[in-house]
């Protein structure tokens, strides 16, 4: 792992007080992880690769084509986890038809501050809810999902609680966006003393600036921020059967009603 994404951005001074300082180690691996698929939904994804720009007229937190770009690494990501009956859990939003509990998201968000006074939803071209998980990582009958309103997957949810049910002392966080709802939770998992692991090319952002930076920061001080090839090596490592994980017996049918 010699070049990083995040080289580009900084000074030799700061790769020295980086090296001098001790930040950028990597600490060990945990010993039962869950993979943590944090916001994959069409607000961040539009329905296809679009450019940001124009993706972003119809889906305003949209990533654009930097999501699609992240796919096909989720998609051997949970592939390789539900092979070996490691858990999975996918996070995405929720809120009031009204958005009267958009809360502080309306502070710094122009475009969100006026669906919030308007009680109107995004428009889009068919009608999705913008909190569906994309289609193409959908989850499945023994995934479990987490419904927050907040940016960290720990949030007023019951994250940790289902972590410890699971008996995981480790975390393996994927999703967008790198600087927003992936860098909140990854820290939530560090000072709950997890273990985290951030994919690398498993994230996604806006801005390619805010990606890179932020995982360098993850990196430096919360997790060990690694390619997925690396992360998968050690997943097919991992002894088969370690979970009690739901049946999914019924599931079907609540996705039928949703």
């Amino acid at each position: 792992m010699t070049d990083r994404v995040w080289d580009k951005y900084l000074s030799e001074e700061d790769k020295a007080v980086f090296a001098a300082s001790g930040f950028g180690s990597l600490a060990e691996w945990g010993k039962r992880p869950a993979l943590l698929v944090i916001d994959v939904n069409y607000a961040f994804c539009d329905e296809k690769p679009t450019p940001i720009l124009e993706s972003i007229r119809k889906w305003r937190t949209s990533c654009g084509e930097y999501a699609w770009q992240a796919m096909p690494v989720l998609q051997k990501l949970i592939e390789t986890c539900r092979g070996k009956g490691i858990p999975i859990i996918y996070t995405t939003g929720v809120q009031r038809a009204d958005k009267w509990d958009a809360g502080s998201w309306a502070w710094k968000s122009a475009r969100r501050r006026e669906e919030a006074l308007s009680g109107a939803a995004p428009a889009t071209s068919d009608g999705l809810d913008g909190n569906e998980i994309v289609a193409e990582i959908a989850p499945g009958p023994r995934d479990i999902v987490i419904h927050k309103q907040k940016p960290s997957g720990f949030a007023g949810t019951p994250l940790t609680s289902y972590l410890q049910l699971l008996g995981c002392d480790s975390v393996i966080v994927t999703g967008t966006t790198t600087s927003g709802c992936v860098r909140a939770t990854v820290l939530d998992a560090f000072s709950l003393n997890y273990r985290v692991t951030v994919v690398e090319d498993g994230c996604f952002d806006r801005a390619q600036a805010n990606h890179a930076i932020n995982l360098c920061d993850m990196h430096a001080k919360y997790a060990n921020v690694m390619p997925s090839e690396e992360v998968i090596g050690y997943l097919n490592g991992l002894s088969q059967g370690m979970y009690d994980l739901p049946s999914g017996a019924g599931m079907e049918r609540v996705a039928a009603a949703e």
